[in-house]
């Protein structure tokens, strides 16, 4: 049986209904999911998903020891006519995230010990700890508050400041969950030892109530206190023998042995703010936690003697946090992006020049101002940034100076714009809405609904878009989509075939996001353009057709595609979502930390398979401008078939 399905277009901003299978959505979750990276992970307890744990368990010839119960364990029920005769005497779960809690672990082992397990159980595992180090970075820091902006303008250097309540704000409550070890140590001054915070015995009675852990230290350095970087490892035998430990390499007892995963990473937490420290000076750092999340202060003196400890979570009071993520902060602060933008509007501003810029949260309407424009409209299609960027211009005595619009770009009449016509279009182009790089051509379809707006002459920045792709070798990320076969002496190929037909419903050929900073791999080829976009004509009304092939110039496992978008602001301007230089003679790849790139992974390569094979990877990339979808194909080949 069909279904229709309401989707919200990233790209064209249209609410579309969409007709597909019933089993869509099951589809969909396990193919996004990491369920196989999970299997990779050597480490780990794994509970396969009820409907394949049940074909999985008869193949392996354990149908009359194992009994799945399809419930969540808060339902499962006790006694002759239940679902379990009697209490258990083993707890064996994995209920753990990144932050260790953000899963439900604490509630469901309270449930567990009070109605499904005996008293003097055995839990595997059987203990959980979480450790802390206080740092300093600037870099981190950048993904959370907002910098003062340098603008040196004809008049002098005019600065964009936060408003107060942003400084003030404690920010999002929400950890920042990353892969730690891809940030440079250069990066962050460590101010403490590694510190164990609390701990949690599975195998006795949990509570899931508020609690806080308090750890007194002397700093290594004096510094500011801004950052908490965290982990936790698991026992999983009483002795803890059997140890499995999320810790960065710094802080891992066998850096060598350390092992990569994508479901479990690292913490990184934002104090409320910003605090001095002087090494070798006692000071507290406490761990706050509710039965879901964490987070951290710092104290002078012992809480238990002040009290002065945070009952409840930090909550975003300044709207920035709910509007911009954490890479969005950062890009906002990164200074050299900040400045390619001035010199670009340079080129184009004049002083007669009325701008409209369409972006969300954006801060090019400050520097086009800033820049002599005679007259700005920033259109802000949400509440929250409507709020945030009227707050920003009142901190910086603009309220007066830059106009607001607080509907769809769409929407616009000449009313808004005071009767006058546009001579400059601006965008970065960001939208909170867009996941993959090319939904930010939602810019675009702007420019087409505005085009009655738009004067004689007029000018948009960014001039034209193009999409770039590369072919890659990655490290570690190639394990997400790789089958596992057997996993400690079980054979779960069930498992694998079921992913491998989810990847065949529709996911096969769509790429992914990744914010490959993150994930360390090699190009292989090199980059090449497939597609451009014209941003200084109207969306056209027919399909945008690429095909071609890629040159392998480096051995190596090709694992997929990646795909990004660069910006040409101007002929000689150009800012990239991808690549930010070329790969040097080993290939490796330095991306843009602040945005996803796409991934294509090809299904049809082994990721461990030996070097060569594949020389050519041919594609065919199409744009649907009635849809604003891109879609495409990639092909392995092998050109050493000619007998060359």
């Amino acid at each position: 049986m069909k279904v229709f399905c309401g989707r919200a277009n990233p790209t064209t901003g249209s609410v579309e209904w969409l007709e597909e299978d019933e089993h869509y959505d099951y589809h969909q979750e396990i193919a996004r999911s990491s369920y196989a990276d999970m299997l990779h992970d050597k480490d780990r307890v794994f509970k396969p998903m009820a409907d394949a744990a049940v074909k999985i368990v008869e193949k392996n010839g354990f149908s009359d020891k194992i009994k799945i119960i399809n419930k969540h364990s808060t339902e499962v029920t006790m006694g002759p006519d239940g679902d379990m005769p009697c209490r258990a005497n083993i707890l064996i779960t994995e209920l753990f995230d990144t932050e260790l809690i953000g899963e439900g672990a604490l509630p469901s082992y309270e449930h567990a010990h009070r109605h499904l397990v005996q008293e003097n159980c055995e839990a595997v595992p059987h203990r959980a700890t979480v450790y802390a180090q206080l740092v300093e970075s600037r870099r981190m820091w950048s993904w959370n508050k907002l910098f003062p902006i340098p603008v040196h303008t004809s008049c002098g250097e005019q600065v964009i400041v936060p408003h107060l309540e942003l400084e003030r704000c404690p920010g999002a409550p929400s950890v920042y969950d990353i892969q730690l070890n891809q940030v440079s140590s250069a990066d962050f001054t460590v101010l403490s030892d590694v510190l164990p915070m609390f701990s949690v015995d599975f195998s006795k009675q949990v509570s899931s109530s508020a609690a806080c852990h308090s750890r007194q230290f002397e700093p290594l350095a004096s510094g500011r206190a801004q950052v908490v970087l965290s982990w936790w490892d698991i026992e999983m035998d009483p002795e803890g023998k059997i140890k499995c430990s999320m810790a960065p390499f710094w802080a891992h007892s066998d850096p060598e042995e350390l092992q990569w995963r994508d479901h479990w990473m690292q913490c990184v937490y934002f104090l409320p703010q910003e605090e001095p420290v002087v090494q070798g000076s006692s000071i507290y750092l406490v761990a706050h936690h509710d039965d879901y999340c964490v987070w951290y202060s710092l104290q002078r003196t012992s809480p238990e003697k002040d009290r002065r400890v945070y009952p409840a979570r930090p909550v975003c009071d300044c709207q920035a946090h709910l509007l911009w993520n954490r890479p969005r902060f950062g890009e906002i602060n990164d200074q050299d992006r900040t400045d390619q933008y001035i010199q670009a509007l340079r080129t184009v501003l004049k002083p007669d020049s009325v701008c409209l810029c369409v972006s969300d949260g954006s801060l090019l309407s400050l520097l086009a101002h800033h820049l002599g424009a005679e007259q700005v409209f920033t259109v802000e299609s949400s509440a929250a940034s409507h709020r945030l960027m009227k707050k920003i211009f009142k901190a910086n005595h603009l309220e007066d100076k830059i106009n607001i619009i607080e509907k769809r770009p769409e929407l616009l009449t000449s009313a808004d714009l005071e009767g006058k016509k546009i001579s400059l279009l601006l965008g970065e182009p960001f939208f909170t809405t867009s996941l993959l790089p090319w939904h930010n051509l939602y810019f675009w379809y702007v420019r087409t609904a505005v085009d009655q707006h738009l004067g004689p002459g007029a000018v948009v920045m960014p001039q034209t878009a193009s999409l770039h792709t590369v072919v890659v070798e990655f490290r570690d990320l190639w394990r997400i989509r790789s089958p596992c076969g057997d996993c400690e002496g079980f054979d779960v190929h069930i498992m694998d075939d079921m992913i491998k037909r989810a990847l065949d419903f529709r996911e096969s050929k769509e790429a992914e996001p990744h914010p490959l900073w993150e994930y360390p791999c090699r190009c292989l080829s090199e980059p090449q353009q497939i597609l451009t976009f014209d941003f200084r004509q109207p969306v056209p009304p027919h399909l945008i057709h690429a095909e071609g092939s890629i040159e392998l110039r480096r051995p190596g496992r090709s694992h997929g595609a990646v795909l990004w978008m660069e910006y040409h602001l101007t002929p000689d301007s150009t800012v990239s979502t991808g690549l930010l230089k070329s790969a040097e003679d080993k290939g490796d790849c330095c991306w843009n930390p602040h945005c996803k790139q796409a991934v294509y992974f090809f299904t049809t390569a082994d990721p461990r398979a030996p070097l060569g094979g594949p020389q050519t990877v041919s594609y065919t990339v199409d744009f649907h401008p009635h849809t604003g979808d891109i879609t495409m194909d990639f092909s392995l080949s092998d050109t050493l078939d000619d007998g060359q």
